[in-house]
């Protein structure tokens, strides 16, 4: 779509960030793009890009009415970190994944207009997560660019960001395509650092057990050694006092 030049006039214009809509439909819909959203935060840090959730995207320079707020997107090539709305003009680059949870509210917006705009502004990938399966059966559906026109993709994997993704009951799993390991959703990440946790405190205190034995180990060596040591004084003295008396000790 063709960005509007800059005018004197247009450096006036007021972009909003925010139109006081609900942030999502549902409580399934707002977790799963949290999640996906904080999953992908995590994958992609250090990196020169950025993740978006339900933020406006402005494409066309000069006319604030045309805008989009995806539920989540990723823009690569731009600087890391949060903006209060994303104006393709500024920044250069058109998101290249683009994540809508979608119902059957939604639907058309988001099988329709969202998809033809998502494709007209040469958005790589385009995925639908349906998490309570009201109208995609399989709840999960993606479409990358190929020319000019989306097409489905049919091995649920993200190019752009080199993951495989699953439906996972109401959330979607990312898996790294490189070693296969999944990206933990935070509640997973918890659980994780709880379970390392333990798992260092079981190892202290093994570690600490097994301190504490070579300790009495090495205390008993110590108290079998000074035994031996009187036994072999005390022979001594015995074998003098022999001599003495003029008898040889046996051998």
């Amino acid at each position: 779509m063709t960005a509007i030049l800059p005018t004197a006039q247009q450096s006036e214009i007021f972009y909003p960030s925010e139109d006081g809509e609900p942030v999502a439909e549902t409580y399934d819909h707002l977790y799963a793009m949290l999640t996906t959203l904080e999953v992908l935060k995590q994958y992609l840090a250090g990196r020169q890009a950025t993740v978006l959730a339900n933020q406006f995207l402005y494409y066309s320079q000069g006319f604030p009415s045309l805008r989009v707020a995806p539920d989540v997107m990723v823009i690569f090539d731009v600087t890391p970190g949060g903006r209060d709305n994303y104006k393709i003009w500024e920044e250069g680059q058109v998101p290249s994944v683009i994540f809508e949870m979608t119902s059957k509210g939604t639907q058309d917006q988001d099988q329709i207009f969202k998809k033809t705009l998502y494709e007209q502004l040469k958005v790589r990938e385009y995925w639908q997560f349906d998490p309570k399966g009201e109208w995609i059966e399989e709840k999960l559906r993606g479409y990358r660019l190929q020319g000019e026109t989306y097409q489905a993709i049919t091995d649920k994997r993200s190019q752009p960001l080199q993951l495989r993704l699953e439906v996972e009951e109401k959330l979607i799993g990312f898996y790294r395509e490189d070693t296969g390991e999944k990206l933990l959703i935070p509640d997973e990440l918890v659980r994780a650092l709880q379970q390392e946790t333990q798992a260092r405190i079981e190892a202290q205190d093994m570690a600490e057990r097994e301190r504490r034995r070579a300790e009495q180990e090495r205390q008993r060596a110590e108290q079998a050694e000074e035994r031996l040591e009187q036994e072999r004084q005390r022979a001594e003295r015995l074998a003098a006092q022999l001599r003495a008396l003029g008898a040889e000790p046996e051998a």
